[in-house]
């Protein structure tokens, strides 16, 4: 797995820290990205379609990643919406994402937490923090529902508002909302189909939550 051993532990640095911790992981990701062009280099790109869910197109292979259209040429680059080289970090999450995928729909009806999935107990309340409770200080309840609705979600049965999120084709993610009460402080969690530890590790899941609450910040401040 790409992301395997380079959890980004970011929130323990000092701001200073914190860069150059980052700068290390992002030099880290590339010969792990090497590593899964190899694995994918042996497969046909039709194969490579049915097993991810990725779009045939004459110029590659088109996937959708939390509302934004990122192309896989045949020669292995994965380019932006703009058509510029995606981030380290989202080629890492997609490469490993079109490595595991083997076809196999979400369920979704199962939903796990993030300490729930495999080695994801240790790092469950850092997850958390920058994730349902980043939403939670940056957004209202309407502001929540609207940016969600905004980004596709589907209504599901989850708190007083929860929707679910279609980040990768086969990869399914929730976010539940409460409003709270006197008292009892609003609360959001982010959730995760059953079969997404099949699809990426905790750590690639842990940035794939982040940049969903980060997406529906954006979309909720509009």
């Amino acid at each position: 797995m790409i992301l395997a051993d380079t959890f980004p532990l970011f929130w323990y640095y000092s701001k200073a820290a914190m860069l150059e911790a980052v700068e290390a992981w992002r030099k880290s990701l590339i010969p792990r990205i090497s590593k899964a062009k190899g694995v994918l280099a042996r497969l046909p790109a039709a194969e490579l379609a049915r097993r991810s869910g990725a779009l045939p197109k004459e110029s590659g292979l088109e996937l959708e990643f939390l509302g934004k259209t990122y192309l896989l040429t045949p020669d292995l680059l994965l380019l932006d919406p703009q058509g510029k080289p995606a981030p380290e970090e989202v080629q890492a999450i997609l490469f490993d994402y079109l490595v595991n995928s083997d076809g196999t729909p979400p369920s979704g009806r199962c939903w796990v937490g993030f300490g729930d999935l495999p080695h994801g107990a240790f790092y469950a309340q850092a997850f958390q923090s920058y994730s349902g409770d980043e939403l939670v200080r940056r957004l209202t309840f309407p502001a929540f529902k609207k940016a969600a609705e905004t980004a596709g979600g589907i209504p599901i049965p989850f708190g007083d508002a929860g929707y679910a999120f279609r980040a990768l084709p086969l990869l399914l993610l929730a976010v539940g909302w409460w409003e709270g009460e006197e008292g009892i402080p609003p609360k959001a969690v982010v959730l995760f189909d059953a079969h997404a530890a099949k699809l990426l590790p905790a750590e690639g899941l842990a940035i794939v939550g982040r940049l969903l609450c980060r997406w529906l910040i954006k979309l909720g401040a509009g």
